[in-house]
């Protein structure tokens, strides 16, 4: 069972899930950006530039959180993100090494 901010225990976590969090480029990207970041590292959820609105951002989010590929970590007003690096390598080992070596594509500006 999910713990009280919604993030699944090793064990809830399912393939299915994750690659379906990864099928949309953005949160491919925020994914990516965490993976090459240094580990244990946290980001604002702003600080990824999404050019989508808030709610989006907080669903786009909200998803990574549900499939487990992000730990959501309140910081006084506002929530940080950090890569569940060990869960995921345990669970799904090569997975963020896939990640790593297969950037997102750019961005096209409208």
């Amino acid at each position: 069972m999910p713990d009280a901010e919604g993030h699944p225990s090793l064990e809830e976590m399912h393939l299915r899930s994750v690659m379906n969090a990864l099928s949309d480029p953005l949160r491919y990207e925020v994914i990516s950006e965490l993976v090459r970041g240094p580990e244990g590292s946290e980001r604002h959820c702003s600080s990824f530039g999404l050019p989508v609105s808030k709610s989006t951002r907080s669903h786009h989010f909200r998803i990574l959180r549900e499939a487990g590929l992000i730990r959501q970590v309140d910081r006084g007003n506002s929530r940080m993100a950090q890569l569940r690096r060990a869960d995921l390598e345990t669970r799904f080992p090569g997975l963020l090494d896939l990640i790593r070596e297969n950037p997102p594509e750019t961005r096209r500006v409208p």
